[in-house]
Parts: C-alpha cells; sequence; structure tokens
C-alpha cells in the first residue's frame, strides 16, 4: 500500500476523485436531461402563448395553465417549408419537435438558399401553432429567426386567420446588447408591431423596422420603429423576418393558411 504522503497516494487519490466526479456529473446529466427537455418545451411554449396574446408579458403561467391551452385552443402542427403543406398529424409529434435541433442535423435539414439573414440551414420542418376558436383557426403562430449583431435572435410571430396582419411577436432567446438591440426583448416594442401589415399588395413581404418613428399601423402598415442607437440589430430583425415571411421559409405555407385555413 503507497504511503499517504507519498507522490503515488495522491496520483491515486486524485484520480478516484476525479473518476467518482466524473460519474456523478454524468449521472446527474442523464438524470436530468428529461426535465431539462420539458422545462426548455414550456418555456417556448410559454412564449407561443405570448405572442398570440393568450397570456400578458410578465403574467406567471403554471404548467397545467399551459397544458390547458394545448390541449384546447392552441393546436401544434409541423409544416413541410418546402412545400408549405402540413404534415399528416401522428407521423411526429410537433409539440416535442425540436425545430432548432432538427436544423443542425444533415438528416432532418437542408442548406438554406442564399439569404442576407445568416440562416446556413432549413429544418425539413417548422412548426405552426394555430389558435383555435369554435374548431376554426383564428390566427398562426410561426418561428422567426437568424443572426443578431451578437448571435442568432429566436422568436415567434403571430399572423391573423388573413394570413397578412401580424397580431404579436416575442423574442425570447437573444444576446443584443442591453438598452440598444436588447430592446427587441421589451413589450412595449414588440407591440408596436400589433396590427401591421406583413406583405405588400402585390403579396411580397414588405414589414420592416425603420431608422427612427414610423406612423400608426393604419397609415404606415409596413414599418415598425427602429431602437435607438441599434441600427445594426434593427436591419438584423427586418431581414430574417422578411426571410421567414418569404417563400424560402413559410410563405407558402402563409399562402394556404390565407386560402384554405388548416384544410
Amino acid at each position: 500500500m503507497a504511503r499517504l504522503d507519498s507522490p503515488r497516494y495522491t496520483i491515486l487519490f486524485a484520480t478516484a476523485v476525479c473518476v467518482v466526479c466524473a460519474l456523478m456529473v454524468s449521472v446527474a446529466a442523464v438524470s436530468l436531461q428529461p426535465r431539462q427537455k420539458a422545462n426548455a418545451r414550456l418555456y417556448m411554449e410559454k412564449n407561443v402563448l405570448l405572442a398570440a396574446g393568450l397570456v400578458k408579458p410578465g403574467q406567471d403561467v403554471s404548467i397545467g395553465q399551459v397544458e390547458k391551452f394545448f390541449e384546447g385552443d392552441v393546436k401544434a402542427r409541423l409544416v413541410d417549408l418546402a412545400t408549405g403543406e402540413l404534415a399528416p398529424e401522428g407521423k411526429i409529434d410537433a409539440r416535442a419537435y425540436d425545430q432548432r435541433s432538427a436544423r443542425n442535423e444533415p438528416g432532418t435539414s437542408r442548406a438554406a438558399p442564399a439569404n442576407n439573414a445568416g440562416i446556413g440551414r432549413l429544418p425539413k420542418y417548422g412548426v405552426a401553432y394555430f389558435v383555435m376558436k369554435g374548431g376554426e383557426p383564428q390566427q398562426v403562430v410561426i418561428s422567426v429567426e437568424g443572426l443578431g449583431m451578437w448571435g442568432t435572435v429566436y422568436g415567434f410571430m403571430a399572423i391573423d386567420r388573413d394570413g397578412q396582419t401580424i397580431r404579436g411577436l416575442t423574442y425570447y432567446d437573444q444576446k443584443e446588447t442591453p438598452g440598444l438591440g436588447g430592446e427587441i426583448g421589451n413589450p412595449a416594442w414588440q407591440a408596436l408591431w400589433v396590427g401591421r401589415r406583413a406583405y405588400d399588395e402585390k403579396g411580397a413581404p414588405a414589414i420592416r423596422v425603420i431608422k427612427g418613428q414610423a406612423g400608426p399601423a393604419d397609415k404606415d402598415p409596413h414599418q415598425v420603429d427602429g431602437m435607438s442607437g441599434a441600427t445594426i440589430t434593427s436591419n438584423a430583425i427586418t431581414r430574417l423576418t422578411l426571410f421567414w415571411l418569404s417563400d424560402d421559409g413559410y410563405g407558402k405555407f402563409l399562402k394556404r393558411f390565407r386560402e384554405r385555413g388548416m384544410g
């Protein structure tokens, strides 16, 4: 047996401690993974409800309340982004589907068309959240993402049954500069999008963040106030929004939604 004060004993003891700690961390990571995934989904779904106006900014929403919404008024479906068609129900659980992970896997994604929104790959399927009333969709919430100033910005946009009018917006994951570009997370700025029009008269994506102040939604439907001192972030939001409204993103689906709803 090695002496307690020998180098050999020190090395063996340190190795044993490292092995035990590594095992404990591994066990904890594996055992907590289902809970982490559940919490991530809960956070995403809360933001879907926020974009749709079903909950208010700062409102405390329980797991049970979220489940009640998604078992009743909100239906998650997968959209084939290449065709705009809804994927058959039951093929993949839309609520459990991780769009961000799918985008990073070669087997479930493809190279994105050339764009200036910093989007390199597209998942085969995107999630669409239909907000129902009386069995009919009243609005749909889509994912939007793209490169901001300091990293990728992730959010949700709610669009009215007309497939045109913006009902709400939220950014749930972003690294923009606090007080400047970080204002995209401010509910007051997000509220400026409500009532704006996503497309022009010819059906082309038209909404954009401008430098300075836009008019009211009924008189200036395609422009949103810029954020003071945050030109780069403002331009990034314009680029990513136009991408996801285009046929490269959810554009084909939204045209279908305008014409047929969920049919």
